[in-house]
């Protein structure tokens, strides 16, 4: 046998994912490079170690056999790496949090200062809905979850990071006077929204809901980027988290329209399951989050409270 390291690895993100073309994506290969790999390793085997149903990849009951296994070395070798790390007085060890998609725009500022004086720290940030985000935390798959919308159901505690404001936003096809509109002309806007699940979509609805404004929804998309082009395209108008349209309002591209009651207002929140035991690591960056959240808010977001 001469698998290699980079082999089982290649083999746990096909396996994960189910797929070639998305272990590549996340491994930053080309798709005849993870092929290779993915043969090199099979032909150190008898037995398949994978089978193709369909258009679907699957792996065999021998593969998830050899898939604990070479997911048991990896971590050993993880281990080893971050011992060295730890011995020479760093942190070490693997930073797990989970994210809203509208979070993407804020979390990399709160966590490049962290991760740049700890070089032995591994990150993973996983970037999705409010509801996967949730079911990652609940499962224990994540130190930490992204959210605006804090959950019902589950026990968790929390840390604000900053505050998160929506507004009724619209491409430059039409003209609006300046000042607060009456919300009547919301009766003649299409309103695009988010999926259900998404914490975007939550505080849209109630805020709506409680107000009772006379919104005509118009369709549904599944990300807040693609919500945005849909807005640009003009295909209708949204109620967007002014977090992830700084550079379409600077060129001018997308306009906010005024009305009463807006801002709607929610806060942006690291939340972690109660009781959970923090790993040295994660206990690390709270006390870091507490510590240059002011400071952050200030040298990236000052542009935040000019809307």
């Amino acid at each position: 046998m001469h698998y290699t390291l980079h082999q089982l690895q290649v083999f746990l993100k096909v396996a994960q994912f189910k797929s070639i073309t998305k272990a590549s994506e996340d491994l930053n290969m080309t798709q005849p490079a993870v092929s290779i790999q993915l043969k090199n390793l099979q032909d150190q085997f008898d037995i398949p170690l994978t089978e193709v149903v369909g258009r679907q990849l699957y792996v065999t009951d021998f593969g998830k056999e050899i898939l604990v296994m070479a997911e048991r070395i990896i971590n050993e070798v993880y281990a080893i790496n971050y011992k060295t790390m730890a011995f020479k007085g760093h942190l070490s060890g693997r930073l797990k949090i989970s994210s809203v998609s509208t979070g993407k725009y804020i979390i990399p500022y709160f966590l490049s200062g962290f991760l740049k004086n700890q070089e032995g720290i591994e990150l993973f940030l996983d970037v999705t809905n409010k509801s996967k985000v949730l079911e990652s935390l609940q499962q224990n798959e994540a130190d930490f979850a992204l959210v605006s919308v804090l959950p019902e159901k589950l026990q968790i505690e929390y840390a604000d990071l900053m505050t998160n404001k929506l507004y009724v936003v619209g491409n430059m096809d039409q003209h609006f006077k300046k000042g607060i509109h009456d919300k009547k002309v919301l009766e003649t806007l299409p309103i695009i929204f988010r999926e259900e699940g998404s914490g975007t979509r939550v505080v849209m609805e109630n805020f709506i809901s409680k107000n009772k404004l006379p919104v005509r929804k118009k369709m549904e998309l599944t990300s807040n980027e693609a919500v945005k082009q849909a807005v640009l395209a003009g295909l209708g108008y949204s109620i967007m988290p002014l977090i992830g349209i700084k550079n379409e309002l600077l060129k001018k591209d997308l306009q906010i329209i005024n009305f009463k009651d807006f801002p709607i207002k929610s806060t942006w929140r690291l939340i972690w399951l109660k009781n959970k035991k923090l790993s040295p690591i994660a206990e690390a960056f709270l006390d870091y989050i507490k510590k240059e959240k002011s400071k952050i808010i200030a040298d990236q977001f000052d542009w935040f409270d000019k809307y």
